[in-house]
Formats: structure tokens, sequence, C-alpha cells
């Protein structure tokens, strides 16, 4: 019997979401709201046409993630207000008004903007020293505009812009936004402090006089105006005609049956996917039309489609991958509190082989200090193989900015003891250093040769089948943790 849902009618002032149909909540689904959409756009080509990874589409029905994994500036930073006063960024509120910035044709002029949301993050700090003696403390990924665009403070291993001295930042002086004062010195601080994200409605901010860009958290959310914490856990957005609109889509003359790929941001078998059922029809709209695909999940709902992903397998390559890191109830309970059991993908990973299907696992986020020991890892290869799994690849937790503070948050209330290796091994940007990598790869090669774990893990649909190497790559990493879907409304 389905649950009665109360429903109301969202109110489309409140909630910048295209495509709004209503907002509904439900007993069953304990402090999670969900706004259920009508998307333009479901099937969409991963940006910047990334030739690393082994796809280039991707369908994600879903915003935000009922499974509640735990994966800026300095408070004092001064905020430039509507009224003309500024007041320390700490003590901003959702809901205040200040400036940021818009285009008037060739010229950026300040903007009446309203903060939509505030945080408390923690992060290794950087003072930028200004000519004139201007500074700010920021994290290494913040954001600050300068005479060649947007670029964060420091290098990090995602290739974006990073400032340099010499460079020129973008200032608001008494109206007027130009790039006015360059950079003098970067200077690391040594430990991580506490420090603060807003996001406002025009993407930016003016901070001691200088324009500076949202600090996005768990990014995908917060393009939604969504808090980017806690929000993303609980504000789940549903794309609710997904099926219909990806079925109009495949029908194009212009679709070339490239392998989509699904799981790439959100869980498409979250525990919402049970109420609302979109994956069937998603399944059967791809393999109706020649597409070939593959799913990611940690969630046991796909076992009620496991019947449908073997059928649809005899007409298009299908490819299969379960997340899986923790074999520890306790931690991942702890990290990972709305996630199936462990036992639970176990049994799911056995349930797709004995369906006839390859089902690779990816053994992440492999937690430094936490999760990789030789005896954990070998646990966690010990009953995948049991489970009859065909292959494994080990992924190094990701820090990519949101997940960052999100995770820090929790080291720092949990295992406040790591937070130095941390700072070292996530030293040089999102990524774990490549002595760690090296390192856990030369721990991981034997074990996954051990239980016969050397198969291909990365469900690739049409792709040809390859060595996955017992370590993912940064490119593999990068197709896995970083955003690649965008919402089209």
């Amino acid at each position: 019997m389905l649950m009665r849902w109360d429903a109301q009618r969202a109110d489309r002032g409140q909630l910048a979401l295209p495509g709004l149909v209503r907002t509904v909540r439900t007993p069953e689904f304990a402090d999670i709201t969900f706004h259920e959409v009508h998307a333009r756009s479901v099937l969409n080509r991963v940006p910047g046409g990334r030739s690393v990874l082994p796809f280039q589409w991707t369908i994600n029905p879903y915003r935000g993630c009922s499974h509640a994994c735990t994966y800026c500036l300095a408070g004092e930073t001064e905020i430039l207000m509507l009224d003309g006063t500024t007041r320390p960024l700490a003590d901003i509120r959702t809901g205040d008004e200040i400036y940021g910035t818009g285009r008037l044709g060739n010229q950026r002029q300040r903007v009446p903007t309203r903060v939509l949301a505030h945080w408390t993050t923690v992060k290794p700090a950087y003072r930028v020293t200004l000519a004139g003696g201007t500074t700010l403390v920021a994290s290494g990924d913040h954001r600050l505009l300068t005479e060649q665009g947007w670029q964060q403070v420091t290098e990090g291993i995602t290739g974006q812009p990073f400032l340099a001295d010499g460079i020129k930042l973008v200032t608001d002086v008494d109206g007027v936004i130009q790039p006015r004062l360059a950079v003098v010195s970067i200077e690391p601080l040594g430990v991580p402090e506490v420090m603060y994200d807003i996001t406002t409605g025009t993407g930016d901010f003016i901070a001691n006089g200088v324009v500076s860009h949202n600090c996005f958290a768990r990014n995908s959310h917060t393009y939604l105006e969504f808090d980017a914490g806690r929000d993303f856990d609980t504000q789940v957005v549903v794309k609710i005609n997904a099926a219909e609109v990806v079925a109009r889509q495949l029908r194009s003359p212009k679709w070339q049956r490239e392998h989509v790929a699904m799981g790439t941001n959100t869980d498409p078998y979250q525990r919402a996917e049970g109420r609302y059922q979109l994956m069937p029809r998603i399944i059967e709209a791809l393999a109706d039309s020649g597409t070939p695909f593959s799913i990611l999940t940690k969630g046991t709902v796909m076992v009620r489609d496991i019947p449908l992903l073997a059928k649809v397998s005899k007409q298009v390559p299908v490819g299969v991958a379960v997340s899986l890191a923790l074999v520890d109830r306790d931690l991942q309970q702890r990290l990972e509190p709305g996630t199936p059991s462990p036992r639970a993908r176990l049994d799911m990973i056995k349930r797709v082989t004995d369906a006839g299907l390859s089902c690779g696992v990816l053994v992440a986020p492999v937690l430094p200090r936490l999760t990789d020991s030789r005896d954990q890892l070998e646990g966690v290869l010990a009953e995948i193989a049991d489970a009859g799994a065909t292959g494994a690849t080990m992924i190094p937790l990701h820090l990519r900015p949101g997940t960052k503070e999100w995770f820090a948050a929790w080291l720092a209330r949990e295992r406040p003891d790591l937070l130095d290796d941390y700072r070292d091994i996530y030293a040089r940007g999102s990524y774990a250093s490549r002595s760690y990598r090296d390192w856990l790869a030369r721990r991981a090669r034997p074990l996954v040769r051990k239980y016969g774990l050397e198969g291909s893990s990365f469900p690739r649909g049409s792709a040809p089948p390859v060595e996955t190497p017992p370590v993912a790559s940064e490119q593999l990493e990068l197709m896995l943790q970083q955003n690649v879907d965008s919402f089209n409304g």
C-alpha cells in the first residue's frame, strides 16, 4: 500500500526551482522534503567534453541524496551591506540584504542581492595580501574576481586558474567596480581554521572591498539555492517527468546512441526511487533506443530492477557497479547513515551476478588512516569476492569543495587526532597526494590479485573491456566525484 503523501503547491516566489510542480513530505521519509519538478532536459552532456572519461552523457533523475554521506572566508571579513555599512561575515544571516555585482553591457556594477544560505566550514587558510595593505584570509579553493576572470586562491589539482603575485583583483571603491589592487603575497597559515560560506542571488558578494565568488559546497545543490550542507541530504529534487523527457531526447535523429552513465552525481537508487519508480522506464527507454548504459549505486532499491536489467542486457550492453567501502557496520552508520547496510549491498552484488550480469565494485571512498589498514582492505575484498563481484577498484577519498568542509567538520568532531594527517595528504587540493595513492596501490595490488578481482570494475557498457587499476586514476576519480550533470530545469 502506498503511503499517503502530504502535499502542498509550492510557492514559486520562495523556491528558485525551474519547473517546480509541488513540494511534498511524508512520515515514510522523516525530515526529508521532496521538490517535484518538470525537467526540460534529463539526458545531459558531460560539460567540457572531457575525453578522458569513458562516457560523455549522464542521466540524474534526482538532485540531492537521502543517503546523507558525510563526505570561504574568515569570519572577520567585512561584507558590504545594502545600506552602505559593512558587517563581519560570521555575523551575516540568511535573508540579509547585501551588494553583489552584475554586468551592464561591458561594465560590472553593484547589484542589490540577498543572502540565501550561510554556514560554517573548517579549511586550511591562506592570507592574501594586496597592494595598499588590504588582506583577506580565505581557503585555497575560494575564488576571487581578477582582471583575467575568476581565480582560486591557490593551485589545485583540478587545473582551475589560481592567483599569483602581481595579478590585479577587481575591487569596489565608492561603487566603481574595476581591477585595481595587485596581489603582493599569498601565505599559508598552516592550520585549518573556522571559516564561513554564503550563497547569494547574484553568485558573488563584496568582501573587504574585493569581489568574491560564492563559496559553493556540494555544488549541484547550491545551484538550486539550497543550503550546501544539510539541505543536500534533506531537500531532494525529483524530476518526475524524467522517463518521458529521456524517451523524447533519445528519439532525436541527432542521437548517436553513445554510452550513458547513471549514478555519476547522485544515486539513482536512493530510497526515494522506491516511491517514484523513475528508473524502470528510463532503463526501458535506453534499451528501446539501442543506447548502452551503466549504473553505479549503493542503493539496494536496484534489486527491484535486476530482472529488467538482465532482460535488456540482451538488447544493449549494460554495466553495473556497486559502491561499497565499509564492512564495519558501526563506522558505516557514522559516515553514511542513510545508506543500506554493507550486508544488504553484498547481497545485492550476489543477486546481480546470479542474474548473469557482471558486477564491479568500487571500494570508495577509502578513508586515509580510517579504513586503509591491510586487514580492513582485505576484509572488504574477501567479502565482495565471496559475493561474486567481477572486479574491484579502490578510490581514495576525494575532497572537492563542499565535500571537504562537510567531511572536515565530521573529522574535527569524531577524530581530531587525524586532522594533521589529512592536511598533509590533501595539501595540494581535492585529491589525495601522489605518495598516498602510490602507497595505497602497493598495499591493494596483491590483495586484489589474491581474491581474483583484477577484472574491470567500472561499468563500461559498450566500451571494450580493459584492466582497471587497483587504485583509481585521477581521471576515474574525477568521473565519479565531480559534478558532471547540469540541472536544466
